[in-house]
């Protein structure tokens, strides 16, 4: 039976070490609460690196502890120190984490900790493969481990794999600066299905790969050169149960069993019972927004003293990194920050933060989120935001009320809480009154919804819907290559060519037998193609026919000392073997002064682009154009010329980053059928790569053997990947 496996960096549990023996403790929350279910549920493995530094351990211990783990279905990736600090530290922390959070200033461009990040990436697929069987299905997590699906997918390319970023990802303009951006995003796609947090995380990474890659992408599939890949936005979700279920159990408690830090927050409130207390959780880190997040409180302050003495904010911040400068400097602005709000607005009675810099058990964390009024959420960029959801989730009395950051993944869930801007302070400030003196009922109605809504779809569900998403894949990908021209098909096909006595082959040029341009008046033919065709030729049984969007004087001019059939413009015009040119229809080009002025003002708009004018039609090229924007160029062209060509009786083409405008009535299927017409060919077959080329699909008789070219939906009975494979094909017809 298939299995599923969990890749992560870390394993969901810590090792302590207690009378000379190791002991396991389950990590709780986040990922490794959403995972266990999956992996456990389907017999896989986690694998992933234990926390502990493999140059302190000898053999025995590595073997004890790899046992321990074994058992409860982890296999590990041992670390040596060197991979911690270059591949951890290094290249994960320095060089991906600060460039995916905009934070470009503190990017550290180490080539050696990019080899390191490689090879330690290798060593983590190896360890995959050495546990996944073919059919398996492997879900890799987060931004250490970029690499990993490639490397997985290029040795075991029936595993499938499925690639979650935890992080933003960023703007194409912020990925590009990256040296190793082509490796990073190849590594990437080496996954069928990769999930972010939110759309715009998905929308950036599309950008980058079309605009790296150049691969052709519709909606939200990428096509690759012999596979469909899915990506997609599954805003991750926290065990809602879990959060309420404290919550109600953390104030049930009797005054003798409840925590320190409870009986603390008692205390305060029997002093001033009318005293509010704002709440702000973070891991110490540069994008989390904490200094301007204190500024803006000290505005608060300064702006309504009324709230001065009756309002405290409590400041948990988790360490984190401690011994990088950057972090350094950041925890000393906080303490002075916090030093300057607690003097300037302070009194012996009253401190207006109170601020932690440590970790808080669980418990803790759901009575601060249980007793605080408001959860001020600020930072400057955060892939999601989980502590938003687990404030919501322990307000069981459904007050409360948050100030999230616009900058954070979850608050596209969080229409009911009030967004700011995070850098800016007055807005904040402002923020905060509207939360602090916010009615009871408003706010109960807003975090019924929010409630609802984070319940509903739980860390459970996230997982769930990823991996169902996963078996979808598997059959869409299925569904591309079931048309494929394995070498039993091709055998098939070469058995009817090798028995037919009169073959008729027709053959699109751009797209099938050459590859496109960025300028198509530079893709002519070059020797291997004249070779292949030549011998094609040269068989008297054979009819070659090449059909084409091309104007005829381009084709006439590359093809002159070639021996073989044209039909151009899409089937304006035939020139037979040894015949002059003729029309197939009856077409005018009156048109077209009408028509070009219309082109002309998008070629205007639209850097890279240019227009070619054929005989009887116009048509307007976009592939040297800025991607994004031609998309939406084109767009705007479509709907401008619809207005118009219905009444002139013209039709309007989209091909490979190409708009035609053409007469009515004219298309490769009718051209190739007027070409057969009143002949008797026992073998048919046409090859062609975008939806001009489907009219020949469907014209043609059912027993032709109709051939696409890439992997997009088709009439065709068959595909082949790229125009590589297309040659390789007629290569193998030829030398029959």
């Amino acid at each position: 039976m298939p299995k599923l496996h969990i890749v992560a960096n870390r394993l969901p549990y810590s090792i302590s070490k207690q009378d000379n023996e190791y002991q396991l403790i389950e990590s709780v929350g986040g990922l490794a609460t959403g995972m266990k279910s999956v992996y456990t549920e389907y017999g896989g493995k986690w694998i992933g690196w234990s926390g502990l530094n493999s140059d302190d351990l000898n053999p025995k211990e590595a073997a004890e502890i790899d046992a321990l783990l074994e058992e409860k279905g982890c296999a590990t990736v041992p670390l040596s120190e060197n991979d911690i600090l270059e591949y951890y530290e290094g290249f994960s922390n320095k060089t991906i984490w600060p460039l995916f959070h905009y934070f470009t200033q503190y990017v550290d461009y180490s080539p050696e900790n990019w080899e390191t990040y490689k090879r330690v990436n290798q060593r983590f697929a190896d360890r995959v493969l050495d546990v996944c069987e073919e059919g398996d299905t492997v879900w890799v997590h987060d931004y250490q481990l970029l690499l990993v699906p490639e490397m997985i997918k290029s040795k075991k390319p029936g595993v499938t794999v499925g690639f979650f970023l935890h992080i933003p990802f960023p703007s194409y303009e912020v990925f590009r600066i990256l040296p190793w951006r082509m490796e990073l995003l190849s590594g990437m796609l080496g996954a069928d299905l990769l999930g972010f947090h939110i759309y715009d995380y998905e929308r950036h990474f599309i950008s980058s790969v079309r605009r790296l890659h150049g691969y052709e992408i519709n909606f939200n599939q990428i096509h690759a050169e012999e596979r469909i890949i899915k990506v997609d936005a599954y805003p991750m979700g926290i065990d809602y149960d879990k959060f309420s279920k404290a919550s109600t159990a953390v104030m049930q408690k009797t005054i003798h069993e409840r925590s320190d830090l409870h009986k603390e927050l008692e205390k305060y409130f029997m002093v001033s019972p009318d005293r509010r207390l704002i709440l702000s959780i973070d891991r110490l880190d540069y994008s989390k927004g904490i200094p301007q997040r204190l500024k803006a409180f000290g505005k608060f302050l300064e702006k309504y003293p009324d709230f001065r003495g009756k309002v405290t904010m409590i400041m948990l911040a988790v360490p984190s990194r401690g011994h990088v400068e950057e972090y350094q400097l950041l925890k000393k602005e906080v303490d002075e920050l916090v030093g300057k709000i607690n003097g300037e607005f302070g009194s012996v009675n009253y401190a207006p933060v109170w601020y932690f810099y440590r970790a808080l058990p669980f418990e803790n964390l759901v009575e601060l989120y249980n007793t605080c009024d408001v959860a001020l959420i600020t930072p400057l960029r955060d892939g999601m935001n989980l502590v938003a959801k687990e404030y919501v989730a322990s307000r069981n009395t459904q007050t409360g009320v948050i100030v999230l950051s616009e900058m954070a993944g979850v608050s596209k869930e969080m229409g009911e809480a009030i967004t700011i801007n995070p850098i800016n302070e007055d807005e904040i400030a402002e923020a905060l009154n509207t939360a602090l003196t916010m009615p009871v009922e408003e706010q109960k109605e807003r975090m019924k919804y929010l409630q609802n809504r984070i319940q509903r779809y739980s860390i459970f569900k996230w997982a769930g819907d990823f991996v169902q998403d996963l078996d979808k894949v598997k059959l869409l990908q299925k569904e591309y290559l079931a048309k494929k021209i394995t070498s039993s098909v091709y055998n098939e096909i070469e058995a009817k060519y090798k028995k037919a006595k009169n073959r008729a082959i027709f053959l699109d040029y751009d797209g099938t037998l050459t590859p496109f341009h960025k300028n198509p008046l530079e893709a002519s033919p070059n020797e291997e193609l004249f070779d292949i065709l030549k011998k094609l030729i040269a068989d008297e049984k054979n009819t070659v026919t090449i059909i084409s969007g091309r104007d005829r004087y381009t084709l006439e001019k590359w093809f002159a000392d070639v021996p073989i059939n044209l039909i151009c413009e899409h089937g304006v015009w035939l020139r037979k073997l040894g015949e002059d040119w003729q029309t197939l229809t009856s077409v005018n080009n009156d048109w077209m002064p009408m028509i070009r002025p219309i082109l002309e003002r998008f070629v205007d708009r639209t850097p890279g682009s240019f227009i070619e004018e054929k005989n009887y039609s116009l048509v307007w090229h976009y592939r040297k154009a800025e991607p994004d924007q031609s998309l939406i160029r084109a767009n705007e062209l479509k709907d401008e010329l619809l207005g118009m060509v219905g009444n002139l009786n013209l039709e309007i083409m989209e091909g490979s980053k190409v708009i035609e405008v053409k007469n009515g009535g004219i298309n490769k299927g009718i051209a190739a059928l007027q070409f057969i017409k009143n002949k008797k060919y026992d073998f048919l077959t046409a090859l062609g790569d975008d939806w001009t080329d489907e009219f020949m699909f469907k014209e043609l008789p059912k027993e032709a053997i109709s051939i696409k070219v890439g992997l997009k939906r088709t009439a065709a009975a068959y595909k082949l990947e790229s125009v590589d494979a297309v040659r390789d094909f007629l290569k193998k017809l030829g030398d029959n």
